[in-house]
């Protein structure tokens, strides 16, 4: 269960997935009226790492920026973080491996086709929105419960 406060001891769990949801849904809104793109994260990075983006690199490189630079400066909110991830790097490695291959054959990820794609009512980020929850759910059950690797 979540943090505890007030004394009626509420968890508060929830808040902070709707303070943090509210902020990327925020960035995209922004994203969409400052740049007239899609704020997909996978293709604002992959832009950079191929090198397709050059002409809006500087976007991009603040756009990467502000993603590594605000959750260290959100620290003092949190009394501690638990995210139940496994300590095995090596499963953390691919795990990440594995999500930037998926974002590349899916052409997008949670931002563009999850936040982007399901606001705007893409079929295309719909789809592939319950496709990766889908995916996620079967690699949870196969790897937590079924072989208890994380």
């Amino acid at each position: 269960m979540g943090r505890e406060t007030g004394a009626a001891m509420i968890p508060t769990d929830w808040i902070w997935g709707a303070v943090g949801g509210l902020m990327i849904g925020g960035a995209a809104a922004l994203y969409l009226l400052v740049n007239g793109r899609i704020m997909g994260a996978s293709g604002i990075l992959g832009g950079l790492a191929d090198g397709t983006g050059r002409d809006t690199m500087v976007e991009r490189l603040a756009f990467l920026f502000g993603t590594l630079a605000v959750p260290p400066l959100l620290v003092p909110l949190y009394q501690s973080v638990d995210t139940r991830i496994t300590h095995n790097p090596l499963f953390i490695v691919i795990a990440g491996l594995l999500v930037g291959i998926g974002t590349r054959l899916a052409n997008g990820c949670t931002s563009g086709h999850g936040v982007c794609g399901i606001s705007r009512l893409a079929p295309r980020g719909i789809v592939s929105t319950l496709i990766y929850l889908a995916a996620g759910a079967v690699t949870v059950l196969l790897f937590r419960h079924g072989l208890g690797v994380i």
